[in-house]
């Protein structure tokens, strides 16, 4: 069993649409600490971390808007996360869209550079996230995080680690992709990331495709970082979210991705983003979220 230290990332200035800076508190609601302590794991609630207030803020740069707020947040998410795996707790960021993941990547990564060691990156995402200031159509950070803990972006966000890259293009996968930006998959190949989509998941199946993905993110690391945006999902698993993609990965194939993560016994982290209550149903999606994390933290059908 684990320590869990719960740390809420209310980043609502990654994306287009407001909402996800209430995810945290949503998932609390639906029933976290229970859920994780029915599973024998202990359990600390951090609070939120500080993120400074949309409405306050101007766009000072159109094709990165609001970096520098988010990376100030990072700050403070990469200092808690490291703080955690320090005192030998597993921590669990809950968001907050997924810039957030900039900086619970390097707050991993850097507990584990000290230590001369390196992270594997395991991303579940409907989108590439891995455009830059140049290549975005949009500006909106969120669509960012993966090309930034690749070393690709904004100074703000690659150089949130001690190590540069926070992780390698060797041992990053990503799994259940179905939209990517044109410009964006120029860069995906020029890094060449090992992202399977729901394409090849329908042709091959989940299993399979976990299996490879596994295979990458352990090949020489000291474990791996889950980075989960509810949004890899299917609008019928998790309706409450800001840019949900049709055809995505089924209740079962999401909990068998995250059950294949637990089933290694290398992961050293997770994360949960872009639950947004405002677009949710009764609040299922932060629901769907909890049973998530229950099976990145081991439960399965026979064992809970």
């Amino acid at each position: 069993m684990k320590h869990i230290t719960l740390l809420g990332a209310p980043m609502d200035l990654g994306g287009a649409r407001r909402g996800t800076d209430m995810g945290p508190n949503a998932v609390r609601i639906a029933g976290i600490e229970a859920s994780l302590r029915a599973q024998g794991h202990e359990f600390t609630d951090l609070g939120n971390v500080d993120v400074p207030d949309i409405s306050t803020l101007l766009v000072n740069d159109e094709s990165m808007r609001y970096v520098d707020e988010i990376a100030e947040s990072c700050r403070k998410i990469r200092d808690s996360v490291a703080q955690s795996l320090n005192e030998d707790k597993f921590p669990l960021v809950v968001g907050g869209d997924h810039a957030i993941a900039c900086g619970t990547v390097a707050g991993v990564s850097d507990h584990f550079a000290r230590k001369g060691e390196s992270i594997g990156l395991l991303w579940f995402d409907a989108h590439g996230d891995m455009n830059t200031p140049q290549s975005s159509p949009s500006g909106n950070v969120h669509g960012m995080p993966l090309a930034s803990c690749l070393g690709r972006g904004p100074d703000a966000l690659t150089r949130l680690g001690e190590r540069l890259p926070l992780v390698d293009t060797v041992n990053t996968a990503v799994v259940g992709v179905r939209s990517i930006d044109p410009a964006e998959a120029n860069i995906i190949e020029e890094l060449g990331v090992r992202v399977f989509t729901t394409r090849e998941i329908d042709a091959r199946g989940m299993f399979a495709v976990m299996t490879e993905a596994i295979d990458i993110v352990t090949n020489g690391t000291a474990g791996f970082h889950v980075s989960f945006d509810v949004d890899g999902s299917d609008p019928t698993a998790a309706p409450g979210v800001g840019t949900p993609e049709p055809g995505g990965l089924t209740y079962r194939e999401s909990h068998l991705f995250m059950e294949m993560a637990a089933e290694s016994q290398r992961v050293v982290s997770v994360e949960v983003t872009e639950i947004n209550p405002i677009l949710d149903r009764g609040n299922t999606t932060a629901e769907f979220a909890v049973e998530m994390c229950c099976s990145a933290l081991g439960q399965t059908v026979l064992h809970r």
